[in-house]
């Protein structure tokens, strides 16, 4: 059973992935693609979505022809082409293969919102992301956006590559996405005409970084010319050598992913709920919610009266906000100073009246509020809500 319920903008999708690794150059786009080629052959329907806007490569190693665009189907939404049993969107797609990504940041999250909410995508188990190196903007934007079911990070063996990677998987952290383990990509070289192995940057970073954050080692990854030269010609390694030693190490790592979203925790999925009438609530699971939980993800949210935020955490513990109180902590630039942190609204010029207009699921970490005066860019993460109201024996987290 898919770990994250279907997103509005995706529809029929059970579970997102991100493929990601804060630094360039470890591999990332072949481990995606050659993961989706995995999971394909063990029974998933899966896509690959290329979020890395400034450097797409998914097509390329997928083969797919990149001289026409892709069709349009109902609602003029992108009809992905389907290469190795793969469906994919990529911005190579829209922008020809070799013509360079020159473009700021607004331009970068318009064609990001295509993505998301552009692409028929149909019916996925899967649908992997292929993240673009660092931990700016854009992957910000990612997390707040989709819906993730958890994430995996690749690195290589150097201790820099290992150190850069820790940065990307603590990034997931504090946008409470689960982060289903570590890849090592690139560990041992097999000489073709001797047979002798050789580790040509190292051995162990990957298992050395999942043991230092407390994170499952979902497996290593040989350094294989033959891998790269598959990619180059647009046919997989796990396709086209599907029982090298390649092709069943990401077979390996493809179950143990299968796995972790199995036992993903649920939360409440995507969510718009219109405070008025109660539409869109995002419900009340009391069979989620019991000691040992997470303390900061929500088991449910409700209406306890007109000016009354009821959450249920997954640790059991029920917490009642009032509504202005929430409008008060609003942490946005508008609201608060970047710098110190100091709050610089003034309580004087909140209604005492105010009142919710939406609320809405962002990422699975936070919960973002269009409000009656019109304020609308303040997002509140979990851990803060939960630090807002201190109710009688409410434990710290």
């Amino acid at each position: 059973m898919p770990a994250s319920p279907a997103s509005p903008a995706f529809p029929g999708i059970g579970a997102i992935v991100a493929v990601s690794s804060a630094k360039g150059g470890v591999g990332k786009s072949t481990v995606t693609v050659n993961l989706a080629v995995a999971l394909h052959a063990l029974g998933k329907r899966v896509g690959i979505l290329d979020a890395d806007i400034l450097g797409p490569s998914v097509v390329r190693m997928l083969g797919i022809d990149t001289g026409s665009k892709p069709p349009q189907g109902a609602g003029s939404r992108v009809v992905p082409p389907v290469a190795h049993g793969i469906k994919a969107v990529s911005m190579a797609m829209f922008s020809g293969d070799d013509q360079p990504m020159m473009l700021r940041g607004p331009m970068i999250g318009k064609y990001l919102n295509l993505f998301l909410g552009g692409v028929e995508w149909g019916e996925l188990d899967i649908l992997l992301l292929d993240m673009p190196p660092g931990t700016g903007d854009i992957q910000l934007n990612i997390a707040q956006s989709f819906p993730l079911a958890g994430a995996v990070v690749v690195t290589t063996p150097q201790a820099v590559s290992a150190g850069i990677a820790r940065r990307g998987a603590r990034m997931f952290e504090a946008v409470q996405t689960p982060v289903f383990g570590v890849i090592e990509n690139m560990r041992t070289f097999t000489c073709p005409s001797c047979g002798a192995a050789h580790d040509l940057f190292g051995h162990g970073g990957g298992e050395r970084l999942a043991s230092d954050l407390g994170l499952p080692f979902l497996g290593a990854l040989p350094l294989d010319p033959a891998t790269m030269d598959a990619g180059d010609d647009g046919v997989p390694i796990a396709v086209g050598d599907p029982e090298g030693p390649a092709a069943r190490a990401y077979g390996d790592i493809a179950q143990r992913i299968i796995e972790a979203i199995a036992q993903g925790r649920v939360g409440l999925g995507p969510f718009r709920w219109n405070w008025a009438d109660g539409s869109g609530a995002p419900g009340w699971n009391e069979d989620d919610a019991g000691v040992g939980g997470e303390p900061i993800v929500p088991a449910g949210m409700r209406k306890a009266d007109a000016r009354t935020l009821e959450i249920l955490w997954r640790d059991g513990v029920t917490q009642e906000i009032d509504v202005r109180d929430l409008r008060l902590a609003c942490g946005c630039a508008a609201c608060r100073d970047e710098m110190t942190g100091r709050p610089t609204l003034n309580p004087a010029t909140v209604p005492l009246d105010i009142r919710p207009v939406e609320l809405r699921a962002v990422g699975a970490y936070a919960l973002g509020v269009i409000w009656s005066d019109g304020h609308s860019s303040g997002i509140h993460p979990f851990a803060s809500l939960r630090a807002l109201a201190r109710a009688p024996g409410l434990p710290d987290v």
